[in-house]
């Protein structure tokens, strides 16, 4: 059984809509980002930290087992939905967790609609699924750099190589 404040963190997208109203209520920014976040890494963690900071609330949209395996390959996530939730729900800088089955974030940030979106350094805000919706809402994209030398790729071959 997880800790209720780990439990409380991972969500579906309706269970998101009453701390999101009242964090809107409260005109707390709300941030979001999204990926497969397989083996959790420094990278991921100093983006998730950098993330959070550029407002009050950040939620992450996870992808799905099938969707990693649709946009990573047959051999991944290494890692499955509940693990890879219980991990970001772990850490400090997250307050909620909301899977979602799409190869894209859209339909779950058209739902959400956050103030700030944030990705990874290997896109432009042009790029970005959503960014579009966002900015129409007078919202604001942030494209965030990498930490070098991180990345589940990465790991997965070093683990291969022993």
């Amino acid at each position: 059984m997880l800790p209720e404040i780990i439990s409380n963190k991972i969500v579906s997208r309706e269970q998101a809509l009453h701390p999101l109203n009242i964090w809107k209520f409260r005109n707390e920014q709300i941030v979001f980002t999204n990926g497969c976040f397989d083996i959790l890494h420094r990278g991921h963690l100093e983006y998730l930290f950098q993330a959070a900071a550029l407002g009050h609330r950040l939620i992450v949209g996870l992808n799905s087992d099938e969707s990693v395996r649709r946009l990573k390959g047959p051999t991944r996530p290494v890692n499955n939905i509940d693990d890879r939730a219980f991990a970001l729900a772990s850490l400090r800088c997250t307050d909620l967790i909301v899977p979602f089955g799409e190869d894209t974030p859209l339909e779950l940030l058209e739902f959400l609609q956050p103030d700030i979106l944030v990705k990874g350094g290997d896109y432009s805000i042009e790029s970005i699924v959503g960014a579009k919706e966002i900015l129409s809402r007078g919202g604001r994209v942030e494209v965030l750099s990498f930490t070098d030398g991180y990345s589940t790729t990465s790991l997965i071959d070093k683990m291969k190589k022993g």
